[in-house]
């Protein structure tokens, strides 16, 4: 367990998220009496005068082995700077205490590369990026350049976008198969729900013509359906689905058209031709990893030889922008289950791969019920990532968007790499927040950019299938309160 303990709670969000990127897996306590027993107990103590005092005690069988302590000026008035300040003495702090330096250094947002990439357009040299991650955040050198190679593969491709006017559309299609160990997003099982479509497609249209009314006169540049699993949907309500996406938006600037087909026991040929026959110009074909024993465990009921299979399938019916999934860092398995993997996936050739660090959710099997899985160790180092970029590499895939999450194993980062025109411009509009994001269905959030001010404005739905079924107009009223807001 790791105790914080603070005098004013302004910057205690960030003293929390690098104690978990250093203490990854731990929990936590604001609790004086746990002090005691806790492996780390860190206290922030904010002066009047303006100093920051941090003192952090390290504890092994309840006895204080270790306490490093800072005591430091911070200008409260450039919130920024002033977080940035405290995160560095921190940095040091635990650094000291665990011998370990973290690839991304002080980095604990999602988006890094959006540092990188703000610099690129505001006109600075690579060398003065470089020089500024380094010094404001401790990032490490391959980290770096990975960032500023993405960020400048993101400048390129995003040029051919009108970010002030334009817009993508995110259609949620909350429904899987099953629930992977892993996950925790909004999904619910697609047999349970299977009866009940007819409803959640009239909600889902309705608020889809509203959205298409609102933003008339603004080109549509991206389609994404998510989810969950689109392709969980049988053939006849896919096709649906498209039909009506096609008939209630204008496509004609539409530039990718992106459907997850992610669990490969939910795609089927006949699907496939619809997705074909549609025009979709993107599809996902996720196995996550290609080794049987860790499918079973993680709740996949698929097979590597359906992956395959599948695979081929849509090859085969002329799909010539398919993406793989893998997450590194999967319960069990090591760096030879790792090359298992990349073997299987580079025999394939898919025209994207997307490189997954695990992430462990609050919410998820492998978190709420974490004793059943003790003895399967999660292991994800340097090396397993470093095998993913050279294989990337050797396939011809090269990285072009980038984004980490909160517990991730290793404290890596989750990369896309992709032939050259390949990209999904999807992927890096959501992750570098340069468009206006439409969602509709359940568990989406909206998010409108506001240009001259460069900030986002949400709305989001809830989550629950029904919950949304029976209250659709109030999902619709909160995309009007924000239009109402925002004046348009």
């Amino acid at each position: 367990m790791i105790t914080i303990l603070l005098n004013d709670n302004s910057f205690e969000q960030d003293i929390r998220e690098l104690l978990m990127a250093f203490f990854p897996g731990e929990d936590f306590s604001h609790k004086e009496k746990d002090a005691a027993v806790s492996r780390i107990t860190a206290r922030g103590t904010q002066k009047e005068d303006g100093t920051f005092l941090l003192e952090v005690t390290e504890r092994a069988a309840g006895e204080a082995v270790r306490t490093e302590n800072a005591e430091f000026a911070v200008d409260r008035s450039v919130r920024k700077l002033a977080k940035n300040e405290i995160k560095r003495r921190l940095y040091r702090i635990l650094r000291a205490i665990t011998g370990t330096e973290l690839p991304w250094g002080t980095l604990t947002g999602i988006r890094p590369t959006k540092i990188a990439l703000t610099m690129l357009e505001e006109g600075k040299t690579e060398d003065e990026i470089r020089e500024y991650m380094h010094t404001v955040y401790f990032t490490g050198e391959e980290k770096t350049e990975l960032a500023i190679d993405v960020a400048a593969r993101e400048k390129k491709l995003l040029s051919t976008l009108d970010y002030e006017n334009g817009y993508s559309l995110y259609v949620g299609i909350p429904f899987c198969p099953t629930t992977c160990l892993y996950c925790s997003f909004t999904s619910f099982p697609i047999g349970v729900w299977q009866k009940k479509l007819d409803s959640y497609f009239e909600a889902l249209f309705k608020e889809l013509h509203y959205v298409a009314e609102k933003m008339k006169g603004r080109p549509l540049e991206t389609v994404y359906f998510g989810g969950g699993t689109p392709t969980s949907l049988d053939a006849e309500h896919l096709d649906r689905l498209i039909t009506e996406v096609k008939n209630t938006f204008p496509m004609d600037r539409v530039q990718e058209f992106t459907v997850e087909a992610g669990r490969p026991d939910s795609i089927t040929a006949e699907k496939l031709r619809v997705l074909k026959k549609h025009g979709i110009t993107r599809i996902s074909i996720n196995p996550q990893t290609m080794n049987q024993e860790t499918l079973k465990l993680i709740g996949r009921h698929h097979t590597v030889d359906e992956v395959i299979e599948k695979f081929r399938i849509a090859r085969e019916l002329g799909m010539d922008n398919i993406n793989m999934d893998i997450i590194v860092g999967l319960p069990g398995e090591d760096m030879e289950q790792v090359q298992t993997t990349l073997s299987k996936i580079r025999e394939l050739a898919p025209d994207s791969l997307t490189v997954h660090s695990l992430a462990i959710k609050r919410a998820a099997r492998l978190n709420t019920m974490k004793e059943q899985y003790k003895d399967y160790k999660i292991t994800n180092t340097g090396e397993m990532i470093d095998e993913t970029r050279k294989t990337a590499k050797e396939m011809g895939l090269v990285p072009y968007y980038l984004y980490r999450q909160k517990n991730m194993a290793g404290n890596f980062e989750n990369v896309g790499y992709a032939v050259p025109g390949k990209e999904c411009l999807y992927n890096i509009l959501i992750m570098e927040e340069k468009q206006t994001i439409m969602a509709c269905g359940a568990g989406t959030t909206t998010k409108f950019l506001i240009p001259a001010e460069n900030r986002h404005e949400r709305a989001e739905n809830c989550k629950d299938v029904q919950q949304y079924i029976d209250r659709v107009d109030e999902m619709i009223g909160r995309k009007e309160q924000l239009f109402g807001m925002l004046g348009d």
